[in-house]
């Protein structure tokens, strides 16, 4: 047991999954974009392997999302309409592009599977940054380089696009 009680144990399984599917998503995130703008081995390997990486980013998440539920059932506590949205959209996204991350899907969905993944992409990204901002806002600094890795990703992607456009 890792917290004083089962409650406590709940709410730090779900804080630490968050924590861990979050430096896997963003490997996912910048693979592409790194690679173009520093191509090497390993940035090469993290673009071969992005569906495999971003697979388990999803069952990384999947597990948070079980402990934040186990914790919110188990206090009584109901999330604001708000956080169940964007949240659940972004749960509703990650389901999604899990479930077309294969060459069939790729084939049958053409063009709608890019922006999918774009699309979905996007909005795990401005769920993490947004929750990390308010966090920092809200005086826990703790939160401070998970904050400024989210926005460096961002940075990685526009310089490669702006690359690519100009």
């Amino acid at each position: 047991q890792l917290g004083a009680t089962p409650d406590e144990s709940w709410k730090l399984a779900a804080r630490y999954t968050a924590r861990l599917s979050f430096w896997v998503f963003l490997a996912v995130y910048v693979a592409s974009a790194w690679n173009r703008l520093r191509p090497g081995e390993f940035s090469r390997n993290l673009v071969r392997r992005r569906r495999a990486v971003g697979l388990a980013f999803a069952a990384a998440h999947g597990v948070h999302l079980v402990a934040l539920v186990t914790y919110n059932v188990a206090t009584r506590q109901v999330p604001d309409a708000p956080t169940l949205l964007v949240g659940g959209g972004a749960y509703v996204a990650l389901v999604a592009m899990a479930a077309t991350s294969n060459d069939a899907a790729v084939r049958a969905l053409g063009r709608r599977w890019r922006t999918l993944h774009r699309v979905g992409m996007h909005w795990l990204w401005f769920v993490f940054t947004f929750s990390y901002a308010g966090r920092v806002a809200g005086g826990d600094l703790t939160f401070v380089p998970m904050l400024a890795a989210a926005l460096a990703a961002l940075g990685v992607r526009m310089a490669a696009w702006r690359r690519e456009r100009g």
